[in-house]
C-alpha cells in the first residue's frame, strides 16, 4: 500500500508543489477509510462480493454515491472489480472485515474520535499544551473507554506475534506483569504462548472492568490477576518478583518525569533473570511516524511525549539494568528488553540484523531497509552509463576498473541479505559512514559484510592515478558493479528519481551485503 500514502509517493525534498499538496489532502484519505468502516462496506462485501447496485441496497445509500466510493476505495487498494462486482482486496479481507482475529476497524474508528483534538493543533501549540477536554456522563465516559479499549486491543493483536517470538527460545514460567494493560492482549498472547505462566494485568479499575470482558472471551480468566491501581502511584504489588514485566505503549503517555517513576517501579518488580519488555513509539524507529504520535500526545493528554529509545535505555542503565539495543518491529513501533543478568537477554531470539539496523539509524543515515538479494537488480546496461556519460570513468575504483555486472551477479548469489541505506550529500561523508555501516555489520558477526556506495570514491581529497593509496576503505558504488540503483530501491519499498536541476536535493543510496 505504500504507493498510496501521500508521504511515501512523493519525496518530501524534491516533489516540491505536488508533495505539499498531498499533505494538504491528506485527510482525504483518512475520511474516506473512516466512511468505509463506519459504513462497515467491507462486510457488507463479504467473501462473495456484491454489485454496486447491491452494496448500495445494503448500505441504503444512492448508486451515484456508492459507485464514487468505490472507485476510490479502488484506487486506494482496499477494493477490486471484476465481471461486473465489486470484491475486498487480501488486505480489507484480513483487517476490515467484522469477526476476523485481525479486525483493525475498531482501531480506526478511535482514530477518527481523535479529530476534534487534532483540528485544536493551532491553539494546543500557542497555549503549550491541551486545550480540548472531554465533557463526559458517566454513560458516555464508560462508552468512550470500551471503544478505546477495543482499538488498543485491535493494535495490540497486530504485533503480538512478533512480539512473543523474541521470547521463543525461552522456557517460560512464572508471574508476567501487565502494566497500563489497556485490553490485556499482550499479557494474553504471552498466556497463550506459555501455557505455565500467570499474568497480572495492571491499569485504571474502569479500565480493567472493561478488560475483564476481553479477557473472559478469550478462556484465560483463570489464570489473570487484577490490580486496579495509578501507576503514578506506589505499585500495589506486595514486594512481588515478576519473570516477565511489560511496558507496552504506555512510556508515551508520560511526562520525563513520570517515566524515571514507571521505570524504576519495574525495575524494583523485575525477578533475578526477569525480561522487562519496553514497546512503543521511539524517535530513533520511524521518525515521522514517532513525531506524530508526539504531537497527538501533545493535543490529546495532559503531559504525554514520544521519546528517544536512548533516554529510557541510559535511566534503566542507572537502576543497574543491562539493556538491549532498540530493536525496530516491522510497523511504525520498536522494542526493548532490559533485565539484571546477561544471560537473560542472551537467552532471547534477537536477529542480529534487527539489532543492526538500528545500529545503522545510529550512524545517521535517513532509513535503512532489510532487503533479500534477490532483491537486488543487476543490469548490464549500468556500465554504458559510466563509460559515456562519467568523467570519472577509468579511474581506479570506477569501471572498468569495478567488478562488472556479471561478476557483481556471482557475488550477490553467494548472499542471501542485505541492507539498502539512505543518506544524502557530501559524497565523501556518505561514503565514510557506508565504511563505518560496514564495520558495524562486521562486529554483529556478518563476517561477508561488503559494501557498495554512491558515486565515484571521494575518500582521499586528490586521487592517485597510478595507485591507489586507499585499498583498504575504497569501495566500488552500486552503479559501477552493475547494480540498478533505482530499482534496487524500489523494490526496497523507497522513493528515488532523476532530478531536473543541480539545485534539487539529491539522496545517495549504498548496499550493505550480509550473510
Amino acid at each position: 500500500m505504500k504507493q498510496f500514502l501521500p508521504h511515501q509517493r512523493y519525496d518530501a525534498q524534491t516533489a516540491g508543489p505536488q508533495y505539499l499538496e498531498d499533505l494538504a489532502t491528506g485527510y482525504w484519505y483518512s475520511e474516506v477509510l473512516f466512511t468505509a468502516v463506519e459504513m462497515d462496506l467491507f462486510s457488507c462485501l463479504g467473501e462473495e462480493g456484491a454489485t454496486v447496485e447491491e452494496l448500495a441496497g445494503k448500505l441504503e445509500a444512492t448508486f451515484e454515491g456508492v459507485r464514487r466510493l468505490i472507485r476510490t476505495l479502488v484506487h486506494l487498494g482496499l477494493v477490486t472489480e471484476g465481471d461486473g462486482k465489486c470484491f475486498n482486496t487480501k488486505l480489507s479481507s484480513t483487517y476490515l472485515l467484522k469477526g476476523r482475529d485481525q479486525y483493525q476497524g475498531h482501531s480506526i474508528l478511535w482514530r477518527r474520535h481523535l479529530r476534534p483534538g487534532w483540528q485544536a493543533l493551532t491553539a494546543c501549540i500557542r497555549k503549550g499544551g491541551r486545550v480540548e477536554y472531554p465533557d463526559d456522563k458517566p454513560s458516555e465516559r464508560v462508552e468512550r473507554i470500551r471503544k478505546y479499549i477495543l482499538a488498543m486491543d485491535a493494535v495490540a493483536k497486530a504485533k503480538t506475534d512478533e512480539i512473543v517470538r523474541f521470547f521463543e527460545g525461552r522456557s517460560q514460567k512464572g508471574e508476567i506483569l501487565d502494566v497500563g494493560t489497556g485490553s490485556g492482549a499482550i499479557a494474553a498472547a504471552f498466556l497463550e504462548r506459555f501455557p505455565e505462566t500467570r499474568a497480572t494485568v495492571m491499569d485504571l479499575a474502569d479500565v480493567l472492568e472493561q478488560s475483564r470482558e476481553l479477557m473472559s472471551r478469550s478462556g484465560l480468566e483463570r489464570r489473570i490477576q487484577y490490580c486496579p491501581a495509578n501507576i503514578l502511584l506506589s505499585w500495589p504489588l506486595e514486594e512481588r518478583d515478576f519473570e516477565i514485566i511489560i511496558l507496552s505503549n504506555i512510556l508515551h503517555a508520560y511526562s520525563e518525569r513520570e517515566l524515571d517513576h514507571i521505570l524504576r517501579s519495574a525495575a524494583n518488580r523485575l525477578g533475578k533473570n526477569g525480561i522487562l519488555l519496553v514497546h512503543d513509539f521511539f524517535f530513533e524507529h520511524c521518525p515521522q511516524k514517532a513525531s506524530l504520535s508526539d504531537l497527538n500526545m501533545f493535543i490529546n493528554t495532559f503531559n504525554g511525549r514520544v521519546f528517544q529509545a536512548a533516554n529510557a535505555r541510559e535511566q534503566l542503565s542507572r537502576l543497574g539494568l543491562l539493556c538491549s539495543e532498540l530493536v525496530p518491529l516491522t510497523s511504525d513501533t520498536a522494542v526493548f528488553f532490559a533485565s539484571k543478568e546477561k544471560a537473560a537477554l542472551n537467552s532471547l531470539c534477537l536477529r542480529p540484523e534487527d539489532i543492526l539496523v538500528s545500529r545503522m539509524r545510529a550512524l545517521g543515515f535517513e532509513e535503512v531497509y532489510p532487503i533479500k538479494s534477490e532483491d537486488i537488480h543487476i543490469s548490464e546496461w549500468t556500465s554504458l552509463k559510466c563509460r559515456f556519460g562519467c568523467g570519472h570513468y577509468g579511474s581506479l575504483r570506477c569501471p572498468p576498473n569495478s567488478p562488472s555486472a556479471g561478476k557483481t551477479r556471482k557475488i550477490v548469489k553467494d548472499y542471501r541479505r542485505a541492507l539498502l541505506l539512505q543518506g544524502e550529500p557530501p559524497t565523501r561523508d556518505f561514503q565514510l559512514r557506508v565504511l563505518k555501516a560496514e564495520i558495524e555489520a562486521l562486529k554483529s558477526g556478518f563476517h561477508k559484510a561488503l559494501s557498495f556506495w554512491a558515486g565515484p570514491c571521494s575518500l582521499c581529497e586528490s586521487c592517485n592515478t597510478e595507485k591507489c593509496r586507499n585499498t583498504a576503505w575504497a569501495r566500488p558504488s552500486m552503479e559501477g558493479a552493475g547494480i540498478d540503483v533505482y530499482e534496487t530501491v524500489r523494490s526496497a519499498g523507497a522513493s528515488l528519481r532523476t532530478l531536473n536541476s543541480k539545485d534539487e536535493f539529491v539522496k545517495y543510496f549504498a548496499l550493505i551485503l550480509l550473510e
